[in-house]
């Protein structure tokens, strides 16, 4: 099983330029050395020319390099951010939802628990789906298959969560259209 699915990035880009239709700037927190995310960036970098919209990269090689994004990110304001995910950024998800909420940027995550920590939206697999089809490979694993003989799974469904608490402290109404596609809203 994976969780990494390159194609959600432009995807995200897309609902949070939904969100904030007026966005012209939009900042991207990575780790662009981490080659298991290189396709997702170019996933970004081609929503963004189709959205019309500026990317501003902030790169995160290490945990110490996001109080200095922060710091950037203060003093470049950007109008949104979208956050992609791996192993370095993961642990400060909470962080970055209360740094983005305290700076009333909209912002969007992968991980579900984003939106619940004050994020505005997040979007990407679902994690109690990917559980439930780990445990078929256990299954198969103690009937006796070999690990090798198993394919690598990729997600195959994803949920889009809304924080309309956060929306609303924002000033931004959440279109229907996204709101009707909603897996869950967090009021």
């Amino acid at each position: 099983m994976t969780l990494n699915h390159p194609e959600t990035g432009g995807k995200r880009l897309e609902l949070l330029r939904e969100v904030s239709p007026r966005v012209s700037r939009i900042a991207v927190l990575s780790n662009r050395d981490n080659p298991a995310t290189a396709a997702e960036w170019r996933e970004i970098q081609a929503a963004a020319r189709s959205l019309g919209v500026a990317l501003q990269p902030f790169d995160v090689k290490q945990a110490q390099d996001l109080l200095n994004v922060f710091s950037e990110m203060t003093r470049r304001r950007p109008g949104a951010l979208l956050i992609v995910l791996d192993t370095i950024i993961a642990p400060y998800r909470q962080l970055i939802a209360e740094f983005a909420v305290n700076n009333r940027v909209p912002s969007i995550l992968a991980m579900r628990d984003y939106a619940e920590w004050g994020g505005l939206l997040s979007y990407g697999p679902s994690l109690p789906e990917l559980y439930r089809r780990a445990a078929s490979y256990v299954d198969r694993l103690l009937k006796g298959s070999r690990p090798s003989d198993l394919p690598i799974e990729r997600p195959t469904k994803f949920e889009l969560v809304i924080n309309l608490k956060t929306a609303k402290a924002f000033g931004l109404t959440i279109p229907q259209s996204i709101l009707v596609r909603a897996d869950h809203v967090i009021q």
